[in-house]
């Protein structure tokens, strides 16, 4: 089992910028994939950012320049620094974890942490 907690997350002002921090335990032997969601009220989750081993990155559109995923891998860490944030990154944001191979995958998932960008 991998144990992820979330942690940073809080009430922020539009402009303003957030460092969110994912913690993860247990047995993380083998995580290759690692990824940040966000559900919004109302709304489905949705796949912000992501990291595979090797380093590569991934954004969707609406983050693109504005967000920054990484990963420390001594820490056991994973981190999602954001600026410029908008009213419409608010929601709660969740960390998972995967461990892929052929044939089978295996997801975790944090608890989640609260962002709310408002005026």
């Amino acid at each position: 089992q991998v144990q992820l907690v979330e942690s940073g997350g809080g009430l922020v002002q539009p402009g303003e910028s957030l460092r969110l921090s994912c913690a993860a335990s247990g047995n993380i032997f083998s995580i290759n994939f690692m990824g940040w969601y966000r559900q919004a009220p109302g709304k489905e989750r949705e796949l912000v950012a992501t990291i595979i081993d090797g380093g590569n990155t991934g954004y969707v559109p609406s983050v693109k320049g504005r967000f920054t995923i990484s990963r420390d891998n001594a820490k056991n860490a994973l981190y999602l620094q954001m600026n410029s944030l908008k009213p419409e990154d608010t929601g709660v944001y969740y960390c998972k974890a995967e461990k892929r191979a052929p044939g089978s995958t295996y997801g975790y998932w944090g608890q989640g942490t609260q962002v709310t960008v408002s005026s």
